[in-house]
């Protein structure tokens, strides 16, 4: 099928389900036993409003397999490819599947992982198809069809064609369970195990496989990639001995070179019986660690110790996959639960969904005994316990990893502050931890490594937000003194441009690309400390980080309006054009889309423009200018497009005229209106965002899923209010989308929203009260918020007058 051909999952009515699992149209269904459906109704039970197919097509760049919420293990199907499509592992256009692996990034910009490689076959199925570093690979793979093809949270299944085998994914917090039926009577019943499998940017250093008993395999892989050394250990079980058509050592070796794989390892699934028999049944479940082959083995433990499985059954050694799937279904569950929306069928199918890639990142990177491998190469284990206030705390000791700080400091992590708050301190306490690893607070990390991909110090606002709000236990100031000392660190390094930045109070374009945002996202992380500084009563640091949060202003230029690069003297590089998008003085972006850059000024922004009104009229040229690829004459804007690029850059998408969705810079703009005296048409246009630029279909996103940040900008939104600035504790007002919410806060206390007389004629909020009371002006306290209570919005078809609400 063609690349600009959209493909549409059909998605069933929620009342539709089997066995509690959402399905898409099946001409095979499952036989086997899975758990009994919950006593839930269709339309109150959140799985079934998820559709993990969201993404997988067009730019976001998700997957659809199966994980638990903030799981180690992401088991998910890869077809073999490498390209930006297939960054990801999956890419719903495609129909071969070549393995099922168990680390995946989702929604990412960069292509890595895909460790732990899987496939069942019965015959010799081979295509060419492009791998790492762009040479071509002999690929064993199998055809699939959609139409065999379903995923639920925690749940992936499909039929591989070609050798006639069922293929089921679940997963616990540290293993992946895979079930396959080798459907053909007298079939071969092989399994493959390829170490080496890489694809996109990451590349394998080294591998290790041998097998302890005709039951175990054990061993790691190590590769370099997006992150330059990673290291993951591994240990399987199978419900039926395996033979290896090459033998394999049966312990780990002295010499490593003896159980070093140069490809994919081939087995011969050994069942008894008759071998005439259809539907032969093999479980297979795989427990990963950064630490150890041990670790790997002890989190296998760990997660069967959650069963009771007789020693008599034929699985224990894997776990019963039924009962891991009930666990992971009621894992997903609590999470879904708490916010109960009641929508449209589409908005709950996207909202819910939202909430669930939203719990995707960041996941759990320790092992069950507390150990992790840190940013410095050395284990470590987890020691909350000395912080004596902080573990009374925290409800589980987990490091967590997988920071996209750069997307997810604007909406994702604001989110999490209103839920689950031991699990929120935990992922707070995680970014500390690799300060004391590594000397510096992460930039972006995942699988233990610092990647330094993007830009500012976004860790930073991320705690300082956290602190604000009372999340972070400090009864003697310890831990405020230690945040501000690791954000200290940050903001005072040499590299990235910092060093100019102090000294000149911007970035010069002569000295890097992105220099505008360096500057811009410098100036609010700069916010943050000075406000952290102002709580902790160092008035000195608070003064100096006030200073530098207006750095913003050095790249103004009135004349123009926009935010401009200078060179080492100051002036203004020439010539300027906003629309373009080279050079890249501007990050993914060009200047319409960084000079709204100001989360945390916007009223110094304001009068920089000369006042609300001329504010309002910069930002409707800006919804208003369409894209241009220079060198045609008329702009190439489609409303509402979500597909090709039109020749501009890959991550300027979903863009109204110069705003731009499917990247973040510009995330926060729409509810400038709001703050600049014109709430309405904040309104109107996050109704337009919600409505053409997220689709309950695969190629449903507008731009890269990004670790959450895209569902968290959604979830934020239907619930009609959104974190502008991250750090400020307050809200801007928009537009509902849902009829009613219910929040469950991680206070323990409830928040009810209703928006009165809504439906798609009634973008626009007439008044706004919350228990009972009227609020004035555009802003709601995040203090306020989680007192919980009763937020009404009265919708209507009409404007409200302006300064009325």
């Amino acid at each position: 099928m063609g690349r600009g051909q959209k493909l549409r999952l059909v998605w069933l009515v929620p009342g539709l389900a089997v066995s509690g699992l959402l399905l898409s149209a099946c001409q095979q269904q499952p036989t086997a036993s899975v758990p009994a459906k919950p006593a839930t109704t269709a339309s109150t039970d959140p799985l079934l409003w998820v559709n993990p197919f969201i993404g997988t097509d067009g730019k976001g760049k998700t997957y659809p397999g199966a994980t638990v919420p903030y799981g180690m293990v992401q088991l998910s199907p890869d077809n073999g490819r490498s390209g930006w499509d297939w960054i990801s592992g999956y890419f719903y256009p495609d129909r071969q599947i070549a393995g099922f692996s168990h680390l995946h990034l989702s929604g990412t910009g960069a292509g890595d992982l895909y460790d732990i490689s899987f496939l069942p076959f019965s015959g010799e199925f081979f295509q060419t198809l492009p791998a790492a570093g762009g040479k071509e690979a002999l690929v064993r793979s199998e055809r699939f069809s959609h139409a065999t093809e379903t995923a639920s949270p925690g749940y992936y299944r499909v039929l591989l064609e070609d050798s006639q085998i069922e293929v089921e994914l679940t997963a616990a917090l540290r293993s992946g369970l895979q079930r396959y039926r080798y459907l053909k009577a007298g079939a071969p019943t092989m399994l493959q195990l390829d170490l080496t499998y890489s694809r996109n940017w990451d590349s394998t250093t080294a591998t290790c496989l041998y097998q302890p008993d005709a039951y175990t395999l054990a061993g790691y892989r190590f590769s370099s990639g997006w992150a330059k050394d990673q290291k993951v250990f591994f240990y399987s079980k199978s419900s039926v001995p395996l033979l290896p058509v090459k033998a394999l050592p049966q312990t780990l070796p002295a010499d490593f070179s003896q159980c070093a794989q140069t490809g994919p390892t081939l087995f011969t699934a050994q069942f008894a019986g008759d071998s005439n028999t259809p539907r032969r049944e093999l479980l297979l479940r795989t427990a990963l660690s950064s630490v150890s082959i041990a670790g790997a083995a002890a989190n296998l433990t760990a997660d069967l110790a959650t069963q009771t499985v007789s020693a008599s059954t034929p699985e224990p050694q894997t776990g019963d996959f039924a009962v891991t799937l009930q666990q992971a279904q009621t894992a997903w569950r609590t999470e879904l639960s708490q916010v109960d929306i009641d929508a449209d069928a589409q908005t709950k199918t996207q909202f819910y969904t939202a909430l669930y890639h939203s719990a995707l990142a960041p996941r759990v990177y320790s092992d069950a005994d507390g150990k992790y491998r840190g940013p410095d190469g050395q284990v470590h284990r987890l020691q909350r316990s000395s912080n004596k206030a902080a573990n009374q705390a925290l409800s589980s000791n987990q490091h967590y990893d997988f920071f996209s700080l750069w997307d997810t400091f604007r909406a994702l992590h604001p989110w999490k502050t209103l839920f689950d708050t031991p699990r929120h301190q935990a992922m707070m306490f995680s970014l500390l931890e690799h300060y004391q690893h590594a000397g510096r607070l992460p930039v972006w990390n995942f699988q233990g490594n610092e990647t330094d991909m993007m830009l500012g110090y976004h860790a930073v606002p991320v705690l300082v937000d956290s602190y604000l709000k009372g999340l972070l236990p400090d009864p003697d100031g310890s831990l405020g003194a230690l945040i501000l000392q690791a954000a200290l660190v940050s903001a005072n390094d040499h590299k990235f441009g910092i060093q100019s930045y102090r000294e000149l109070g911007y970035v010069p374009f002569s000295e890097r690309p992105w220099n505008v945002a360096l500057t811009l996202e410098y100036a609010f992380d700069d916010s943050a400390i000075a406000r952290l500084a102002h709580r902790l009563g160092k008035a000195d640091i608070a003064a100096e980080f006030d200073r530098r949060a207006q750095n913003y202003r050095q790249h103004f230029d009135a004349d123009s309006g926009f935010m401009r690069a200078k060179d080492q003297q100051g002036q203004f590089r020439l010539p300027f054009d906003p629309e373009a998008y080279h050079p890249e003085d501007y990050c993914e972006a060009n200047a319409w889309q960084y000079s709204f850059f100001v989360p945390h000024d916007v009223s110094g922004l304001i009068s920089l423009h000369g006042g609300q009104q001329a504010f309002v009229a910069k930002l409707d040229t800006m919804f208003l200018t369409g894209q241009q690829k220079k060198g045609v004459a008329d702009p190439v804007h489609i409303a509402g497009a979500l597909g090709d690029n039109h020749g501009l850059p890959e991550w300027i998408s979903g863009f109204i005229g110069q705003y731009v969705h499917g990247n973040e810079p510009s995330h926060h703009v729409p509810y400038l209106y709001a703050l600049a005296g014109r709430p309405d048409k904040t309104q109107a246009l996050v109704r337009q965002i919600m409505r053409t630029l997220y689709q309950p279909i695969p190629d449903g996103l507008a731009g890269n899923e990004d670790a959450g940040q895209m569902s968290a900008w959604y979830l934020f939104s239907a619930l009609g209010f959104y974190p502008v600035d991250p750090v400020s504790g307050d809200y801007v007002l928009g537009s509902p989308l849902v009829r009613q919410a219910t929040l469950q806060l991680g206070n323990g206390k409830v928040l009810k929203i209703i928006a009165n007389n809504q439906n798609e004629q009634h973008p626009y909020v007439k008044a706004v009260r919350l228990n009972g009371k009227p609020l004035s002006g555009a802003v709601l306290s995040h203090q306020t918020l989680m007192q919980g209570g009763l937020l009404e919005f009265d919708m209507s078809a009409n404007p409200a007058p302006t300064g009325s609400i």
